[in-house]
């Protein structure tokens, strides 16, 4: 499993040269599965620049989607293999999205908002609402666990494993959010429990509360203490704020690594940027998946 990052940003996105080293493309991530075959989380405008990459593949593609928000759908019309003929897209959307997560998506390709209108596309788009789990192993062979998001308007967070290496994708999740949470904290690290890489919304200081509690995103603190209760393996923040800059993210990333090393945990941390590829392989004869940073 080849983790590589192709958008980072949380919201919108957020370009130039106070954002160059982490990049400013909004949530998009891929995963070449050891099959060669390709999965993507989440559609950003990340997705573009991806796009490019896998549009000199024939294979199909297969796209998990976690909600509708606009920054993690917006680069779907700008996906070079949608305008392919005959090219398989099989985009899973959980039951719990339902139709009107796959609206979102491409109800922008109406010939006002974008030019392109989604039924003019000669690719071979499909989209199924539920089974995920059994479509992806039966495909891939990978197993896919979902649990919901505390997040405004719903959400879904995916547990990915293939051959014993596991990667955890929970974006835009509130991990102490002013109501009732759906998922609760102690259901997070079980959830978690373990995983080789974890991927989490990471967006807020404590210098944003109290004003944006209650608009689905976690502190960074609060994000550190998950991974450390959880025994994760690899913690990778991600979800940056648009109004953070490299040089805070670099303060961040020392932060992280001081932490760590006080809690005496062996987590280690780091914050993602455009173009960072996590690999991830598990020894022939059992041990640790071994976990490399690029």
């Amino acid at each position: 499993m080849i983790i590589t990052f192709y958008g980072v940003r949380g919201s919108t996105a957020a370009p130039g040269p106070l954002t160059a080293k982490y990049g400013g493309n909004t949530s998009c991530i891929h995963i070449e599965l050891e099959t060669g075959h390709d999965l993507i989380l989440d559609a950003g405008t990340g997705i573009r620049l991806l796009g490019r990459e896998l549009a000199k593949k024939s294979t199909p593609t297969n796209i998990l989607l976690s909600h509708g928000h606009w920054d993690h759908i917006q680069g779907y019309p700008f996906f070079e293999p949608i305008y392919q003929p005959d090219r398989d897209i099989h985009v899973y959307i959980s039951i719990e999205s339902g139709r009107k997560l796959l609206s979102k998506l491409f109800d922008q390709m109406d010939g006002t908002h974008f030019p392109v209108r989604a039924s003019d596309l000669p690719s071979n788009s499909f989209s199924k609402f539920k089974g995920i789990e059994s479509e992806l192993y039966e495909r891939e062979g990978i197993q896919v666990v979902k649990q919901q998001l505390n997040h405004p308007g719903g959400g879904v967070a995916f547990k990915i494993n293939e051959n014993g290496a596991s990667c955890a994708y929970v974006t835009d999740n509130e991990l102490d959010p002013p109501n009732t949470p759906v998922t609760n904290y102690d259901q997070w690290v079980n959830y978690l429990h373990g995983v080789d890489v974890l991927i989490h919304d990471a967006q807020y200081t404590e210098d944003d509360m109290p004003h944006k509690h209650g608009w689905g995103h976690s502190l960074i603190s609060q994000v550190r203490q998950l991974a450390t209760d959880a025994e994760v393996g690899t913690l990778v923040m991600f979800h940056h704020d648009p109004d953070r800059s490299d040089s805070e993210l670099d303060e961040i990333q020392l932060e992280n690594e001081i932490y760590l090393r006080s809690n005496r945990t062996p987590t280690r941390s780091v914050c993602a940027a455009e173009g960072m590829t996590i690999s991830l392989h598990k020894p022939v004869l059992g041990g640790e998946t071994r976990v490399s940073i690029n």
